[in-house]
């Protein structure tokens, strides 16, 4: 750990001057960077109370400040509000990227050794100047020698090093602030980093991303009205992404969308249609359905484009959804409870009834509100920020499924401001009913339980076996948890004492009976009898009875 602070002692410092600057040089200390960065102590305590800003903005400025990493890091904690305060992620949700793009050469560098041949060569033409540009990559117009035209990405030279270095800074200081900072430990933010690097490094691999596309492709394939654009394998790689360039109106252009004659509530049920399919049909979904992904083209056919962000659910996190979907819509304090065990990390130290408490609350919020007035994307928000309350971690699949439901209620809500999501989700609600009461689900569960039942049946002799010997070599510990522990303790040791003192007692009358009747019994004259052997005894055990029973005063535990 020493030696990567050696390494990367400047990045260390931009880190903590920027800290600094913006109100957390406490933090910093905390952390101690003190203790191996050459600053002057009063810088890490200065302006402290002077900045007027929200924690949120200053968090924001902060990750602004250290690049695209940081910005990148800041997007994806966005998606958390399980994880993060929901001022901070209003915050962390204006994050932009703010880079310049990068020259033609080393654009033609990349592709040259991505793609092992010229720019030239590979295209018909290709525009120098990017149509835009972001922390990772740019994109520049294209036309192949087919004729087809295709929008090229292209990564930021080194900028996977960059990441890289920064994600290990960022692991590092993790543990550090786990060690020092109990805030840190409570909320893991070994773990929440560790997550969020596993995402950014998703998205340095543009294959993934091409994946992505393919998938959701294939689930549209049949619908003409939803355009996902084709991605050209033989010109993508890790670091060069090649798919057919889309040009059309972008969904929050209401004005353009009208002077063309399109029916922006058409539009609207369209794209809501399509987002649920993906979330409640297919288990995969695009994560990222901002206006700036959605385009209009001709026919009132929706496209997307940017796969880099996807949501996942697997059939059991389905079940789960739709389970707090009704328990929700139905006030069901119980089944949203019971929801958010099944499909959560609840810790230990759960407050149980105080959860029962703010669920009600939030139930209360939404009772005898017309469905038509519930926004079902802000419902699992504010259930995501009681989740966030009670320590409790939801899959991150499904806190980016309810800021997804957020934006495309948004997005639908200015096409068409009396859409209601629920009422369009209720076919696909229905349809998953059907299937969890469908009697092939229901024989495929029974036999998924007798199975899994059956397994641990067969491991039994096993595991009993391996119990067996942790008890033998002493390895077994028992775990016990008594509330009035100190109260059990002073009973058990004023038992200890009185059984102590009952048992000196029996000794003492033993001993000084068996002096007694050795010496009525005696004949010979021996060097013992002429001693007072039974008076000094008798003394010596009283002296030690009296100050036995002393002791057991003093301790105010007889």
């Amino acid at each position: 750990m020493a030696g990567k602070r050696m390494r990367h002692v400047s990045r260390y410092r931009e880190i903590a001057v920027a800290l600094i600057r913006h109100g957390f040089g406490i933090v910093a200390e905390e952390i101690g960077f003190s203790q191996f960065l050459s600053l002057p102590q009063r810088l890490f305590f200065d302006a402290q109370e002077k900045n007027e800003k929200t924690i949120g903005e200053r968090i924001r400025l902060v990750l602004q400040e250290l690049g695209p990493t940081f910005v990148k890091l800041g997007q994806i904690a966005s998606t958390r509000p399980d994880l993060i305060p929901g001022p901070i992620i209003r915050e962390l949700e204006k994050l932009q990227d703010q880079v310049s793009s990068f020259s033609f050469a080393e654009v033609a560098r990349t592709v040259q050794e991505e793609l092992g041949s010229d720019v030239d060569r590979l295209f018909q033409q290709f525009e120098a100047v990017p149509i835009a540009a972001a922390s990772i990559g740019q994109v520049h117009r294209a036309i192949l020698h087919s004729g087809e035209q295709v929008a090229v990405k292209i990564q930021r030279p080194n900028i996977a090093h960059m990441i890289e270095t920064d994600l290990e800074i960022l692991q590092d200081l993790a543990i550090l602030a786990e060690r020092r900072l109990s805030w840190a430990a409570q909320y893991q933010i070994g773990d929440m980093v560790e997550e969020f690097s596993q995402s950014l490094r998703a998205e340095l691999d543009y294959t993934i991303e091409a994946r992505n596309a393919d998938k959701i492709f294939q689930q549209f394939k049949q619908d003409p009205s939803i355009y996902v654009p084709k991605v050209f394998w033989e010109y993508s790689s890790k670091k060069v992404l090649t798919m057919e360039y889309v040009e059309g109106i972008k969904l929050n252009e209401l004005e353009r969308l009208k002077e063309s004659g399109y029916d922006l509530k058409h539009l609207a049920e369209r794209l809501t249609k399509a987002i649920l399919q993906q979330i409640l049909r297919e288990g995969f979904f695009h994560g990222d359905p901002h206006p700036g992904n959605l385009f209009v083209l001709p026919g009132e056919v929706i496209a997307f484009i940017d796969f880099g962000m996807i949501g996942r659910l697997t059939p059991d996190m389905k079940y789960h959804f739709s389970s707090l979907v009704i328990a929700l819509m139905r006030h069901n304090t119980d089944g949203i409870v019971k929801s958010l065990y099944q499909m959560g990390l609840v810790p230990e130290h759960v407050d149980v009834s105080r959860l029962h408490e703010d669920i009600e609350q939030l139930r209360e919020k939404y009772y005898n509100v017309p469905l038509s007035q519930i926004s079902l994307g802000e419902a699992l928000h504010d259930l995501f920020h009681v989740a966030f309350q009670h320590s409790i971690r939801i899959p991150k699949d499904l806190t980016l499924l309810g800021k997804t439901l957020l934006t495309v209620e948004g997005v639908a809500e200015q096409l068409d401001p009396e859409l209601n999501i629920l009422n369009i989700a209720e076919p696909f609600g229905r349809q998953l009913l059907k299937e969890r009461l469908h009697p092939k689900h229901l024989t495929e569960e029974v036999w998924k339980r007798v199975f899994n039942y059956g397994e641990m049946l067969l491991d039994f002799p096993k595991n009993m076996k391996e119990l067996t010997a942790f008890i033998k070599q002493g390895k077994l510990h028992l775990k016990m948890d008594i509330p009035e522990w100190p109260l059990f303790l002073k009973k058990l040791d004023q038992i200890s004492n009185r059984l102590s003192f009952s048992i000196v007692l029996l000794s003492f009358s033993i001993i000084m009976a068996g002096i007694i009747i050795g010496s009525s019994l005696g004949r010979q004259s021996t060097l013992l009898w002429k001693i007072p052997a039974i008076e000094i005894g008798f003394g010596i055990a009283s002296l030690m009875f009296l100050w036995l029973l002393y002791l057991i005063y003093k301790s105010g535990r007889f």
